[in-house]
């Protein structure tokens, strides 16, 4: 089957990922398109304006001395009261040749009565002239100028008058062509914008995977430290900050494998010491049994000054037996070598034969249909019930009451008190191993690990124990036990459970 569509799904999530801005990737990308959009637009600002000022300037002055020159040489030669034609030839030949621009004289055919001649007078009379200009070229005989727009076109408007009372002239220049090559600067330099703006989010993305890949590296060599590959390190090469950050990973890596091997060596140990003491103590063990059991026997025939300190022996000597009992069953837990023994039961039964067997038929009431059937290891089973009802029996109070039904598959056994409940701080350790809350029990004949050795085989079925106090008035606790109805096979699996719920006891 082709992996395609997984590699076209993992590239989209991808590029999802690198989308979010809490991707440092896109941030850079936006910091550095920001930065260099900033920097080309204010350079091509100021070139456009530089350039815009060299341009109009240069086409101004041009015209502008090309005006003058012709006003003092042609226009200052027209006599004092010139003819209306000789105003037009004059004006003609000033605006003719590569002027470029259209010319308007101002004379006196006699006192108050002006005349005008223009170069080109469809396109350029006094209308087109601002006002102020003309106020300006009246009051004083200097060569003023303005810049102006008719019709959408800007122009170039000069006046000035020729000194000892010659005419008045008028220049009209048209500056559509340095609009047109203006225009054209400007979308050059937005052209280069554009460019400059692709160009840093290229050199972003670049930078960005420079700086990210040996982060990436890092990321993904502090999972694998996570979960539990204590070799990992990473290859360090360069001495920026970035190589430094590795080195100081490869150096907590290295003490934390470190302090973890010396930790499993001590744990190890620890176990082995339990183990061998266990084994060893069962021998001694085995023989103050059968003398407790002689003495306990013969409790009515003894001196009655010594039949309770007899009695104390055989109550002691039987719970120092379970201790050691537990306490190999817990080494085997810890070392991995419990097993499931699966067989198919018939649940109530499995209860009921636990109940008698102790001889608490009479203290536990049971809710239980028959023919609720599970595959699951009777054995463990039992030992988890007697744990539990034991449990309720001596910190509860009576009646205690065992209910059984089925819930999604599940195998749902609840034991219940009807005493004072369980405190609230110590709801959470009471699967703990040898904890006991003082205040409320001070004194008990249990090890300390029967909670913990129930929690455990519930486990490797791939099951779970909870504790909490009753919520209907009448007061108590109650553990409730979920199993499986076919463990086949989660052996495994429970050890797994066992690992994430964090329970190294």
């Amino acid at each position: 089957m082709s992996d395609t569509p997984d590699r076209t799904g993992a590239a989209k999530r991808a590029i999802l990922a690198g989308l979010r801005w809490s991707s440092l990737r896109l941030r850079l990308v936006v910091v550095f398109g920001l930065v260099a959009l900033t920097a080309a637009v204010s350079a091509s600002g100021i070139a456009y304006w530089l350039n815009r000022e060299a341009v109009l300037t240069r086409t101004q002055n041009a015209a502008l001395g090309d005006f003058r020159r012709e006003m003092q040489s042609r226009a200052a030669s027209l006599p004092a009261r010139p003819t209306e034609t000789e105003l037009r030839t004059t004006a003609e030949q000033m605006a003719g040749g590569n002027a470029g621009y259209s010319v308007l004289l101002f004379g006196e055919r006699d006192a108050g009565k002006p005349i005008v001649g223009a170069s080109d007078p469809d396109r350029f009379t006094l209308d087109d002239v601002p006002q102020a200009l003309q106020d300006a070229v009246n009051d004083k005989q200097h060569l003023f100028w303005v810049r102006t727009q008719s019709d959408g076109t800007p122009y170039l408007v000069s006046g000035t008058r020729i000194t000892g009372g010659g005419p008045t002239g008028y220049m009209f220049k048209s500056l559509d062509q340095e609009r047109a090559d203006l225009n054209s600067l400007a979308w050059s330099l937005g052209i280069a914008t554009a460019l400059a703006l692709v160009g840093s989010a290229l050199l972003a993305h670049a930078a960005a995977t420079t700086v990210l890949r040996p982060v990436r590296r890092l990321g993904e060599a502090a999972r694998q430290l996570g979960e539990g590959k204590l070799d990992t390190r990473l290859h360090v090469s360069g001495t920026d900050e970035l190589a430094e950050l590795s080195r100081t990973f490869n150096s907590a890596a290295q003490s934390l494998e470190k302090k973890v091997a010396d930790m499993s060596a001590r744990e190890e140990s620890s176990r082995r010491f339990v183990a061998d003491m266990s084994h060893e103590l069962r021998t001694p063990l085995t023989a103050l049994t059968a003398v407790t059991e002689v003495l306990e026997d013969e409790q009515d025939s003894l001196d009655p000054m010594i039949a309770p300190a007899v009695a104390l022996v055989v109550s002691e000597t039987r719970r120092l037996n379970d201790l050691v009992e537990n306490l190999m069953e817990v080494t085997r837990f810890d070392a991995g070598t419990a097993r499931l023994v699966l067989d198919d039961v018939d649940v109530a039964d499995q209860v009921t034969a636990c109940i008698d067997a102790r001889a608490w038929l009479d203290a536990v009431q049971l809710d239980a249909e028959r023919g609720i059937m599970a595959r699951l290891d009777p054995r463990r089973l039992d030992v988890i019930l007697a744990n539990l009802i034991g449990n309720a029996l001596k910190h509860g109070g009576s009646p205690v009451r065992v209910s059984v039904h089925t819930e999604d598959g599940e195998l749902v056994i609840a034991v219940r008190d009807h005493g004072p409940g369980i405190p609230e701080d110590v709801l959470p350790h009471v699967f703990d191993r040898f904890y006991k809350a003082s205040a409320s029990r001070p004194r008990s004949e249990g090890s300390g690990l029967g909670l913990s050795i129930a929690m455990e085989n519930a486990l490797i079925h791939g099951g779970r124990i909870s504790a909490a106090n009753t919520t209907d008035g009448e007061g108590g606790a109650v553990f409730t036990l979920r199993l499986p109805q076919d463990a086949s096979g989660l052996a495994t699996e429970g050890q797994a459970t066992r690992a994430e719920t964090g329970d190294t006891r």
